[in-house]
Formats: structure tokens, sequence, C-alpha cells
């Protein structure tokens, strides 16, 4: 292969490249929007399975009171304020419990700011019309306390409970009582530096028949994702989730739920709803044999649950049944300690060998110095590390290709228009000094998956979210304000480029020479940690190259080109 057609393949990679930037950028510009983006619903139609509609309807008849009505004086975008309301404080949680049905209608999350030095908590669960988000759960009986009329109203003790800084625990009891005598408890548990909820219902029945019940578990919310899709539908995934022992994750998007219900039996699982960064989840007990669906209600709820087996409270006994609700961050140690595979909901994209590496690298580097910053900088020397040799190879012979040119531009006038006689010549130079020239398109091919794999690690994790390195950068995930590191990328590109042969084509010349201006433009506006990784990942390339052209050359550093 000549030289010309090396350098053809280069600027191919380089265009890929570019082309992989673009759509990269485009999404990450729709996961970083300037002002919130709220996407529309259509009316979607009703869901054929008995279950389903009978649940529906339960959330459907107590959440009237919640719908702006006709003639209402309830603006469209307002919060709904209940006087069932019981609120919670933990050291993680700001939560409101409705006390009709005992519902989670809020959720904000206090160690997450909703923006960078912001006072204001992250904002999961809502009440809100426009965005509405809860999570369900309740005993469907035709003896209550919930049944197609609607929920039962519970009562608790008080209306506000607080975690105590001497508290590891908080239980928040809600009771009912049916005509027959019939008592449902239903304990909130809550515990320290803890995103998993424990809820317990107490069934007691000192009547003469039998109580019989099924315990539900759903979570509702608009079609509000925080950003709209990417280029190509590669943004962070938003919607619904199931899990079931022969398919650990299983995806459900809210176009699915309108095309087609979900309805399956599962023994353990777990029902979620994803968006970035944030996962909530119901998780019923690992033995119980649960119908788990989806539906899509008139007023553009989607849904996603499940419905226990069967509970008979025989007279004069007490039955009792467990489930928990997890609300938080994704953050893999956590999911994985609430349910089984409930950390698959992080999704790392194509690459995801490639980011889970990568990440569990920079957690480890992070858990000695406490620097998302200087943990990139240390893996991208870690990567080049493991690709020393094959760089090293490749810089070799680039080195080789830049000593033998004169010797190429000789063949090229001995042969003036004479093409396949000048391939030939070449060919046969290559093979004689042992040359490959392909070998110089190595490193940017390493550079395309470890691009896209720290790619989706910065834009999917959670823990480099409002991240600070050191100075002016102090979110990662955005671009740096200043466009410092996107510049210095651009020079170490340019710099490692005249160390490179030149092409012989005078148009291909001027393409390369400008390679390092087109990247700076195109991703200038990329994540600070990209920017950061690629700078430092040139620099060590041009170290090793510059080290490796001075060691053929002897004691000279390579000439410039002029």
């Amino acid at each position: 292969m000549t030289n010309t057609m090396m350098n053809y393949i280069r600027i191919a990679l380089y265009a890929l490249l570019v082309f992989v930037g673009m759509q990269l950028y485009q999404i990450w510009d729709k996961e970083h929007p300037a002002t919130p983006e709220v996407a529309t619903t259509t009316e979607a139609p009703a869901a054929t399975a008995t279950s389903n509609q009978f649940i529906s309807d339960i959330a459907k008849t107590n959440k009237e009171t919640a719908v702006a009505k006709p003639g209402s004086t309830t603006q469209p975008n307002s919060v709904i304020v209940s006087s069932n309301i019981i609120h919670v404080k933990t050291d993680v949680y700001d939560i409101d419990i409705d006390a009709q049905g005992g519902d989670i209608v809020q959720v904000k999350l206090l160690k997450y700011p909703q923006q960078l030095h912001s006072a204001t908590p992250f904002l999961l669960l809502n009440n809100d019309d426009a965005t509405r988000y809860l999570a369900q759960s309740g005993l469907l009986s035709s003896n209550g306390p919930d049944t197609s009329q609607g929920q039962g109203l519970y009562k608790a003790d008080k209306t506000d409970y607080t975690l105590d800084s001497n508290q590891n625990q908080l239980q928040v009891a809600l009771h009912w009582q049916n005509a027959d005598g019939v008592k449902v408890t239903k304990v909130f548990t809550f515990a320290r530096d803890n995103y998993e909820i424990n809820v317990d219902y107490q069934i007691q029945n000192p009547s003469q028949k039998a109580w019989e019940g099924n315990l539900y578990l759903q979570l509702m919310r608009k079609n509000t994702p925080p950003t709209k899709p990417g280029l190509m539908n590669l943004s962070t995934y938003f919607g619904a989730a199931v899990s079931s022992p022969e398919k650990r994750f299983q995806k459900i998007d809210f176009k699915q739920m309108q095309q087609a219900p979900f309805n399956q039996t599962i023994v353990g699982g777990w029902a979620a709803m994803v968006q970035h960064y944030f996962v909530s989840a119901w998780i019923p007990e690992s033995t119980a044999t649960s119908q788990y669906f989806t539906r899509v209600t008139d007023d553009g709820l989607y849904t996603v649950g499940m419905l226990g087996p069967k509970l008979t409270a025989a007279p004069g006994t007490t039955v009792n049944t467990h489930a928990k609700f997890y609300a938080g961050p994704a953050i893999a140690k956590k999911l994985e300690q609430a349910a089984p595979g409930l950390q698959l909901t992080i999704d790392f994209g194509i690459f995801w060998i490639i980011s889970g590496t990568i990440f569990w690298m920079m957690a480890l580097i992070y858990g000695l110095i406490g620097n998302w910053g200087w943990s990139i900088v240390l893996v991208t020397l870690v990567i080049k590390l493991m690709f020393y040799h094959l760089s090293a190879k490749s810089y070799r012979s680039m080195s080789m290709l830049k000593k033998l040119q004169p010797k190429i531009n000789a063949l090229k006038e001995r042969y003036g228009s004479d093409k396949q006689k000048f391939t030939q010549a070449t060919l046969e130079l290559y093979k004689k000094e042992k040359v490959n020239p392909m070998s110089g398109c190595l490193p940017i091919l390493i550079q395309i998956p470890v691009f896209i794999g720290l790619y989706w690690v910065l834009i999917e994790s959670i823990e480099l979210r409002q991240a600070p390195f050191i100075l002016w950068i102090q979110d990662l995930t955005q671009k740096d304000p200043f466009y410092v590191l996107p510049v210095l990328m651009g020079i170490s590109m340019f710099l490692q480029q005249r160390l490179n042969p030149p092409p012989p084509d005078p148009m291909q010349a001027k393409v390369m020479m400008f390679m390092p201006v087109i990247f700076t433009a195109l991703f200038m506006n990329f994540p600070a940690g990209l920017m950061l990784y690629w700078f430092v990942n040139n620099s060590l390339s041009f170290l090793q190259q510059w080290y490796i052209m001075r060691t053929i050359n002897g004691t000279d550093t390579p000439k410039s080109k002029k």
C-alpha cells in the first residue's frame, strides 16, 4: 500500500471520528438543553388486561381530585396539594406520602442538587399535573382498603416525620380499618444513607369471614423526559423496564406501551422507571409470583407494575406481606444491593465493556485521590501504557516512513506519471525497509472506541454528575466554560501531526493541516472530561512518538517541516 493510500485511509478515519463526534455532540446537546423541555403526550388506547384495568381504575378514581377539571380554578401546571399529605424527611430524602392510598407522590433527593451550586434538591417523583410521576402500592380487595371504587384513606399518628441525627431508622405507620373490623397497617421504613424503602403490610382479621386480596405495586408517570432523543436515538434511555429470571433486564419504552401492553407472569423480578442518572423501582418478594403489566391511561399516565398472588386472612388470623421501593441515583453498587440485575439500568451503550472497564478503573483511582478529573488523567495514562508496545510499533513505522520520504520523492520523479511502476517500486521499498504504512492508522483506530466508551461513562455515570476538576472546571460533564481544554486538544493534535510524514498530495496536506482546527471547532462544546482525556492522550502520544523518532534518528530530534 502506498503512502498516498495510507493518507487517504488516515483521512477517512479522521472523518469517521468527526462523524462519531458530531453524533455524540447532538446526543450531549439534547441531554444538556439551555432550558428544560417538556414533551407532549398523545391520548393512548386503554389496555385490555382485566387486572390492569382494575388497578388503573383505582388510580384514576383516586386522582380525579388532583387533575384540573373543566371550570376548576386549578391552573394547568400547578402542583396539587392534598390535605392528606404526610411529610417525611431523612438524610437523603424529602418525601410526601398521600394518606389516600398511601402513595408516594413526591421524592426530593437531598444529596443531589437540581443544578450546579444550587440549594434546590433534585425532584424525582412529583404530583405536578404536567410531569406527574407517582409510586403507588396497595391491597386490592372487595373488602378494602383498595377497591374498584377507589383507594382507602389511611390514618397516621402525625403528619411530619424526621430522621433524627441519633437515629439509623425511621418508621411511618399508616392505619386503616373497615366496617367488619379488618385492620390494615402499612409501614414505610427508611434507613440512614439508604435509597431503599421497605413497605410492609399487616392484615389483622378479627371478623367472622375471610379477607382476600392482592398486593399491587405500580409506577405511573407522564411521558415528559428531561430531554428529547438524540441523533439515531442514542440518547440515554427514558422509559420502563422489568426483570425476570429468564431476562434480567427488559426495556419497555413508552411507544411499546402504547402499541401493545406488557403482560407476563414473573417470579420475583422488579419493575422500574428509568431516566438520565436516576431510577425508581418496585421490588416484590423474591419468591412471589406476580402478574407484571404496563398500561397507558386516557390522561397520558404510563404505568408499569405488578399484581401479586392472592393473600388470604382467615377469621382470627394475621397475614403479612412485604415489598421494597428504590428511588434514587443510578449507582451500580446501590442498585445491585437493592435487587439482582437492577444495576443493568445503567446503560453504557454499544461499547459497554470498554465503558464499564474505564469506569471501574476511574472509580478505583477516585477512591484513592478523590478527584474524578485526575482519575481521567491517570486512566488515560493506564490506557496508553496498555497499548504502549502497539503504539510504539506504529510510531516506529511512521518514523521510518518519514526517513524514507526523500527516497519516495525520488521514485516519484523517476517514474513520473507511470503510477503503476511508482506503486510497485514504493511497495518494494516498504518491503525492503520493513515498513508498514497502515500501522500509522492504528492510534486513531484505538482512540475511536475508547473515545465513545468514555463519552458514555461521562453522560451515564451519576458519580461524575457535577463533579469538579480544578480551577475553572467545576463540572466534568459540562463544556469547558472558557474553551481552554478544546484549544489545548487542538494544539496537541497539531504538534503530533508535525511528527508524521507529510502527505505527497498537496490537497491531502491541506486537509491534514486543517484537521486540528476542524476538531477544535467541532468539540468545543463537548464535556470537559472528554476534552481532558483527548488532550492528555494526544500529549502522551506526542511524547512517545517524539522519543521513538529521536531514538531512530540518534541524538538529533526530528526536524520540523518547512
